[in-house]
């Protein structure tokens, strides 16, 4: 069986199968061939289809490829328009297959040398695209929420004020961080992670922009401060992920210097918009920041999980983790840049820059920049139709890709919010398009997250008229 299972000519055979397979996908993607976008389905029910295909005695390779790609939700498709994950880019895809067979875990340098190098070189290529200096450095990691972990550690440890990885959290000094009413839920995560509990997370209100409201920085900081919380770090959004909404970035980062204050930016989503000419205005300020999360599985068509946290003062980012591990790491000091498990959560890694280094060799900057400007230009052409259509309204002026609205029947006087849910069910299971919900001040919107290229005005007209239609059936009963 280990020699059948490592044989070269069935991995060959197999291979040429399945490319030719997620090839034909791909074309009936392109050309939006009729599919559920996500195939209506019940957990319970998909258990035990896949339980009884267990049982079964015969197993077909490439059927059970087609299923799998018949049951899952169809993200390269330009109907797809529900949460914040990329239709990688298939060379990436391929690239992830080698990574996958070769399999050099990054601990260590002597694990996986090429990709140690490869990915010290992407770290740099992309901190000098979003306006860092030379001394910036970083690393690669598996998600924004451990990103945000990551940079979060590093500005507890250099701004704590006493070396709070071997002494612990002292009850008498709690520490807190500022951070947007709209910031993602891993910031207060990361918090409590961190020891500092439901205090730590000192939330600044938003604007009517859904922006953070840098007008109340300075009272909430004096506030934290007088009920003794010492503030070590504020964080931005760029962007925020219910609304796509940017923080102002450089008022932020004056009121960080001013107070001695980490300043980190979530940038998971949008921080790569800093690479595109049109949109770079939406992250200025981002150079200015300590750390700061960019996703490549966001915005970067790369498939997940790929983050990078990057410094803009390269020596934190050997503070994150001060512990020993003294059969991997050499020293009480500062680690080599090159043996990355005393800067990262996980030990053993992914290659994660390796299908990042050949999308940037292959297709260089143009891709990336082609890619948001075109997504983000999306995002403001549906606010502009929606803008003209009677009875939709926008949650709020759209900054990029992510666009929140509804639409009210005309004469509707029962509950919007219901409505706009009863909505959102039929849409899934009409499953002709994926579009998601949120909360908006409490309010319930319909959210589209624009992320394939190839999605159309058309594409989006039509999305437009189904939710009317949708809601203009369920009026009636819903009526108040």
């Amino acid at each position: 069986m280990l020699n059948h299972a490592f044989d070269p000519e069935e991995f060959r055979r197999e291979g040429h199968q399945l490319v030719d397979l997620l090839a034909s996908y791909l074309e009936d993607c392109r050309e939006e061939k009729p599919m559920a976008v996500l195939p209506p389905s019940d957990p319970e029910a998909m258990v035990d289809y896949w339980a009884n295909d267990m049982k079964n005695p015969g197993f077909d390779l490439q059927h059970f490829y087609g299923t799998l790609i018949q049951q899952s939700n169809h993200i390269h498709h330009p109907h797809y328009m529900g949460h914040q994950v990329v239709p990688p880019a298939p060379l990436a895809a391929l690239t992830e297959l080698l990574e996958a067979l070769i399999n050099n875990g990054m601990a260590i340098y002597e694990m996986g040398p090429a990709a140690t190098a490869i990915e010290r070189v992407v770290l740099r290529w992309l901190a000098e695209r979003i306006g860092f200096a030379g001394q910036a450095d970083g690393i690669l990691t598996s998600g924004g929420s451990a990103g945000n972990l990551t940079a979060l550690l590093a500005a507890r440890q250099v701004k704590c004020g006493y070396n709070i990885w071997d002494e612990g959290v002292r009850a008498d000094k709690p520490l807190a961080i500022m951070v947007s009413a709209e910031a993602h839920y891993s910031i207060s995560r990361a918090a409590r992670i961190m020891g500092m509990g439901e205090t730590g997370i000192v939330k600044v209100p938003v604007n009517s922009k859904m922006q953070l409201d840098s007008s109340l920085l300075e009272e909430i900081y004096n506030k934290s401060s007088r009920q003794g919380l010492k503030v070590i770090a504020l964080v931005g959004n760029a962007c925020s992920t219910s609304t796509g909404t940017f923080d102002p970035l450089e008022e932020m980062a004056d009121f960080a210097v001013k107070h001695g204050l980490w300043f980190h930016v979530d940038g998971a989503h949008g921080g790569a918009a800093a690479m595109t000419e049109k949109y770079r205005h939406l992250c200025s300020g981002i150079e200015r920041a300590d750390s700061v999360v960019i996703d490549f599985h966001k915005m970067m068509l790369t498939p997940a999980l790929t983050t990078a946290v990057l410094f803009r003062n390269g020596g934190y980012s050997y503070e994150t983790f001060a512990q020993k591990a003294a059969y991997l790491l050499e020293g009480n000091g500062q680690k080599p840049w090159f043996d990355g498990a005393g800067r990262t959560l996980e030990c053993t890694k992914k290659m994660l820059g390796v299908k990042v280094y050949a999308l940037i060799r292959l297709y260089g900057d143009q891709l990336f920049r082609e890619y948001i400007t075109t997504t983000f230009d999306l995002g403001h052409s549906l606010a502009a139709i929606i803008r003209k259509k009677e009875g939709f309204e926008l949650a709020v002026e759209p900054d990029g890709n992510i666009v929140c609205f509804r639409f009210r029947p005309v004469h509707f006087k029962g509950n919007i919010n219901t409505l706009t849910a009863s909505v959102r069910k039929k849409l899934l299971e009409d499953a002709r398009f994926y579009v998601v919900q949120t909360s908006v001040n409490g309010q319930t919107y319909l959210r589209v997250s624009l992320m394939n290229p190839f999605t159309t005005i058309q594409n989006l007209d039509t999305m437009l008229q189904l939710v009317k239609t949708l809601a203009e059936s369920l009026a009636g009963s819903l009526n108040g």
